[in-house]
């Protein structure tokens, strides 16, 4: 067995020799990942609700969201094994298979939501371009099927890489702790899978960061050369919102990979004690940033879907109705009152979208004058730079 190895059992001793506790990080490490877990978890059931429930027709882009809610639901689910450990004074009670286990299903589904966030950047991207990316986008995503495709062998990749971690002992393990830092060099396969890990988020961020700024700048120039174009202003909003998904990258996975290409290298060499303490509480401060990204990216799909904010406008409309038959019977005829004639006026802005709709549709059709034509791109060019 190579856990019987001298080399092993030195590294195991280095492990644990070296006591890497910071008793003031304790309390504050599990209060914001309760945090994290509550926001994370109410909002991306809210964003599957919607998705599932309230939005009518399917996308791709709708099929990619799903499973991105998805991912970030069971990391999640993950955070409270966290902040059990840390609330038991950093002692890990539950067994090693399962310290494996809620490790590398955390890592998965933030790398799984990393890529999906990149297939989505990639599409959108090929949507409001022109010429050859037009075409690749109509040939390449027409339908839902490629969407589906993506996703499924992206969820097989992903599990079939992390089983085999979470069922094979490193040789490294520590009893009774779990998320620590530990020395790899008996595990130097691990290390390297790591960093390749590390190399794949930073190209994706980089795809990410030239597909928005192109969206934007698409937008923007189509926006500035026809000012007199109706809601053309709403257009250069639509700019400005396409750097929300770099901005949250950049935020939430930046620091922690920045950092993580310094962790993992040093766990492949002889460190002292105290540079295995300051490894150890940077890498906990930055993984609570990456953490984070699962409770903000209901955020981003508020801010960047149309379709997302008018469900979510409905469905608060119907909880004030819900909550209306509770009351008196005196408020409960006035709030129904106001709630009817709130209700009115959505129908009838809907009714009317759905004219201007008809109108855009017949006027698109067949536009008569080369102005027509421009604002018809204008106004397509819109739609498909929206989630």
């Amino acid at each position: 067995m190579i856990s019987s190895t001298p080399f092993t059992n030195s590294a195991v001793h280095a492990n644990t020799s070296c006591s890497q506790e910071d008793d003031a990080l304790r309390l504050p490490l599990a209060l914001l990942y309760s945090l994290i877990f509550l926001l994370g978890l109410a909002g991306n059931l809210l964003a599957l609700w919607v998705f599932l429930f309230l939005q009518t027709g399917v996308n791709s882009i709708r099929v990619f969201l799903i499973n991105v809610a998805l991912a970030d639901l069971v990391l999640v689910a993950c955070l409270p094994f966290r902040v059990l450990y840390h609330f038991q004074g950093n002692v890990w009670t539950l067994g090693e298979l399962a310290c494996r286990a809620v490790g590398n299903l955390f890592y998965m589904n933030m790398y799984v939501s990393i890529t999906l966030l990149g297939l989505i950047s990639m599409e959108r991207y090929l949507k409001v371009g022109r010429g050859w990316r037009r075409s690749m986008a109509q040939r390449w995503t027409r339908g839902n099927r490629w969407s589906y495709i993506s996703c499924t062998v992206l969820w097989i990749v992903s599990l079939a890489l992390v089983l085999p971690m979470i069922a094979l002992e490193e040789g490294n393990e520590t009893s009774g702790k779990c998320f620590q830092y530990k020395q790899r060099r008996t595990a130097q396969g691990r290390a390297y899978f790591n960093l390749l890990m590390v190399a794949l988020f930073w190209t994706v961020f980089v795809g990410v960061v030239a597909s928005y700024a192109q969206i934007a700048r698409r937008l923007l120039q189509a926006s500035r050369s026809r000012p007199d174009f109706p809601n053309a202003s709403r257009y250069a909003g639509s700019a400005r919102r396409a750097f929300v998904v770099p901005v949250l990258f950049a935020l939430c996975f930046g620091p922690y990979h920045t950092f993580r290409g310094i962790y993992v290298l040093s766990q492949l060499h002889d460190t002292t004690c105290e540079t295995r303490r300051l490894m150890d509480h940077t890498n906990e401060a930055m993984l609570l940033f990456a953490a984070l990204n699962s409770a903000l990216d209901p955020l981003m799909y508020f801010l960047l879907s149309g379709s997302m904010r008018r469900a979510v406008a409905q469905a608060l409309m119907w909880m004030r109705i819900e909550r209306g038959t509770f009351e008196s019977s005196t408020t409960e005829l006035r709030r129904t009152s106001l709630s009817l004639v709130s209700t009115a006026a959505a129908l009838a802005t809907s009714r009317g979208s759905v004219e201007n709709s008809v109108s855009f549709t017949k006027r698109c059709a067949n536009p008569p004058g080369s102005s027509e034509r421009n604002w018809c791109g204008l106004r397509d060019l819109s739609v498909r730079a929206e989630i």
